[in-house]
């Protein structure tokens, strides 16, 4: 959209606000006949079509309890429950937040002015009304009200697909089920973590079984976050799986994955992706990567980790982009952490290789756990001891661990 759309396009949402209001419901809250009269014709001569009485405090809230008005004017002078009590009882109410009540007032008191603020008054009008200072004032307030109510309405909908996106991207994952097949058939246990932040993040991985008792793995993690990122991570589950007749050779997958994405994606839109195979037989994780981060392999009883090499264009950048395949040997005793962008940008060191070691650091002592389930649990604390709970983007951590014992198929 160009600027002169934008600005046409705010001057028609301006106009249609200033007509909308005159369709508001304005609640006149007075005890003198006299002063009812006058305001309710100042506004109706002004076009407002809408307007309520009401003759004193108690008179007031009730009608308000009955149908929200969005906008009151406010008597502060008034027998029994005065305007002060009525704005207290108001603001006491969470539904009755952002309701504007302008207090006509001919305090001059400077405190008395303040404890109407106090008490959440919008804002004052002085006594006697000028009727062009009531139709200013109603005017914006009634117009910041049903902006107010937009951006309500925009946020409700944002959180309902956000949601929704959250829960497509739960059903993706793999189950329980995958990860005990995938355990009897190469020996090899798995487990996942995601630290979950305010916004959505467009970070995704999976399993692709093999014959052999092999099996291919993938995570894929798109730059930016909300819906668009979220939505183009489905996008590339279903271009990923399609594409399992590849799946036995990392360089030929994540080649012809680039080259689907470069035609999905917006010109701006990348992902980082690391896929690999686990070969049990030969005991290794061949893989490659697209500006990935370098997955770390503990080996039971080292105090070192191994960093593989990781390098590549992002998927979607080139559709001619290369990708080589690298090796590890991950055999029987051998711990394996994979995770996306978001776990560095989260540590010390700007996210870059100072930030690899670090995260390899935390993970040496973890990964030494008897069991696969204490070393994920211990993996866990240890980052979030190191960067909180509640994280800026997305974290997604997967742990692969080779047993030592010998698979049932390999006895056949």
């Amino acid at each position: 959209m160009n600027g002169g759309m934008e600005m046409a396009s705010a001057a028609a949402l301006t106009e249609l606000r200033q007509v909308g209001i005159l369709d508001c419901l304005i609640l006149v809250v007075d005890d003198t006949d006299f002063n009812r009269t006058l305001i309710t014709a100042m506004l109706r001569q002004a076009g407002f079509r809408r307007i309520e009485h009401a003759v004193d405090g108690i008179d007031a809230l009730r009608k308000i309890d009955h149908e929200m008005p969005d906008l009151v004017i406010l008597d502060i002078v008034m027998p029994g429950l005065d305007g002060f009590e009525v704005c207290r009882r108001l603001r006491a109410e969470d539904r009755f937040a952002d309701l504007p009540v302008l207090v006509q007032t001919a305090l001059s008191n400077t405190e008395d002015r303040n404890k109407a603020f106090q008490l959440g008054t919008t804002d004052l009008i002085t006594k006697p009304i000028d009727r062009n200072e009531l139709l200013a004032r109603v005017r914006i307030h009634l117009e910041n009200r049903m902006l107010i109510q937009d951006l309500q309405l925009y946020r409700t909908r944002l959180e309902n697909e956000l949601a929704m996106a959250r829960e497509m991207y739960g059903h993706l994952l793999p189950t329980a089920a995958i990860f005990d097949q995938i355990s009897r058939d190469s020996g090899v246990r798995i487990r996942h973590h995601r630290a979950v932040s305010s916004e959505l993040g467009g970070d995704i991985w999976g399993v692709i079984p093999l014959p052999e008792g092999r099996f291919g793995l993938y995570l894929l993690d798109m730059t930016g976050t909300g819906v668009s990122a979220a939505l183009n991570a489905f996008r590339m589950h279903t271009v990923l799986h399609e594409l399992a007749p590849l799946a036995s050779y990392p360089s030929r997958f994540l080649t012809e994955a680039n080259a689907r994405a470069v035609g999905l994606f917006e010109s701006d839109e990348r992902a980082a992706m690391i896929y690999g195979v686990v070969d049990p037989i030969a005991g290794t994780f061949s893989y490659t990567t697209a500006s990935a981060r370098r997955p770390i392999l503990v080996r039971r009883g080292s105090d070192m980790a191994t960093l593989g090499e990781a390098d590549g264009a992002p998927v979607g950048h080139a559709a001619g982009s290369v990708y080589r395949t690298r090796t590890l040997a991950f055999g029987p005793g051998a711990m394996l952490l994979l995770y996306n962008n978001a776990v560095l940008t989260a540590l010390p060191g700007d996210g870059g290789r100072a930030a690899e070691r670090a995260l390899a650091d935390l993970a040496v002592p973890a990964l030494q756990a008897p069991g696969l389930d204490e070393a994920h649990d211990r993996m866990v604390a240890a980052l979030a001891q190191a960067v909180g709970d509640r994280p800026g983007q997305d974290m997604t951590l997967v742990f692969l661990a080779k047993d030592a014992c010998t698979p049932p198929w390999a006895e056949r």
